[in-house]
């Protein structure tokens, strides 16, 4: 990890030691490192027997419900004063949905963040790109804070990790992954139940919809780009949820010959949320930002507001102008 965060990193736990009632929360549309991230720190901060709350902005898909500690989840409308508020993976203050007015009445925000896009919105902000997850500069932060790193924290984190790099697939995975893998592994994880929970519960409704998904799919510029979407009727004939769609756009990321891929997702007939993934080349973050979105130069996301096929034009334009 960067030396040049310890500092960063020993004034968030100095912030943390001087904070009685503390609040955490991450973005909206929640995923595997975002939860994990989220556990793994309001646990550790529990046995310092702090008063934590962590705040769910979001419905928290099926397959990470068997996470430990799950209790730590509130509702939002709690009203009280807020010593600290950690905002987790969020690139900007407004992917805390309902959780940002929360974070501005924060008497300290501390923002902790991996992602290239990162708007810099805290008081202390801890934002380190080349961390293949949020997750893994968490393990740093709850390593200096001289807690025990125990079965539940640590299953927590492997998922952050695991998820976030694409099972240690993607290029952000690098030598100090796998060591702070290795060293959670080793303190007693399941990890069987962990790969059944993530990787192998898909629902019946997500695997109708991954099909119906797939029927839309065109390959543009001799094969480089391929694009699927998911409208509102797709999903009530699947009896799926926008949950669903996880993992659709990489698949089709995998795709030979393949350098963007990108999905599409009808939230109404005037707002589409638009998926991107890429495989060498392409910065697709430089792409969502033109529509006020962000991520990272392999996976990036934003929203454009029009109809999908509309949306699906503009997109596919912007696509050609960089690969």
């Amino acid at each position: 990890m960067n030396r040049k965060l310890d500092p960063l990193i020993n004034k968030c736990i100095r912030y943390i030691e001087a904070s009685n009632n503390i609040y955490l929360a991450s973005h909206i549309q929640p995923d595997g490192d975002n939860i994990g991230s989220l556990l793994a720190l309001g646990s550790a901060i529990e046995k310092l027997n702090k008063k934590v709350h962590i705040i769910k902005v979001d419905n928290i898909p099926k397959e990470y419900q068997f996470l430990p500690n799950m209790h730590l989840f509130k509702e939002s409308n709690i009203e009280e004063t807020i010593d600290l508020f950690i905002a987790l993976d969020s690139g900007d203050i407004d992917r805390l949905g309902i959780a940002k007015d929360m974070a501005l009445k924060a008497k300290k925000l501390i923002n902790i963040d991996h992602h290239i896009t990162n708007e810099n919105f805290g008081d202390l902000n801890i934002v380190l790109p080349t961390a293949s997850a949020t997750g893994e500069i968490v393990y740093c932060i709850i390593k200096k804070m001289g807690v025990e790193i125990d079965e539940d924290i640590s299953t927590c984190l492997y998922v952050a990790i695991s998820t976030d790099t694409g099972s240690f697939m993607y290029d952000n995975t690098t030598e100090h992954t796998h060591l702070v893998a290795a060293d959670l592994l080793s303190r007693g994880i399941d990890l069987n139940n962990i790969i059944v929970n993530i990787y192998q519960s898909r629902t019946l409704e997500r695997t109708k919809l991954f099909i119906e998904s797939l029927n839309t799919l065109d390959m543009f510029k001799k094969g480089k780009i391929a694009i699927v979407k998911v409208t509102q009727d797709m999903l009530k004939t699947c009896k799926a949820t926008l949950e669903d769609t996880e993992g659709i756009v990489s698949f089709i990321r995998d795709i030979e010959n393949v350098e963007v891929a990108c999905i599409l997702k009808e939230i109404s007939k005037e707002e589409t949320k638009v998926g991107l993934r890429s495989k060498k080349k392409v910065d697709v973050s430089s792409i969502s930002l033109k529509f006020n979105g962000g991520g990272h130069k392999r996976a990036a996301g934003c929203t454009i507001y029009d109809t999908i096929e509309k949306a699906k034009k503009i997109i596919l334009n912007e696509i050609y102008n960089v690969i």
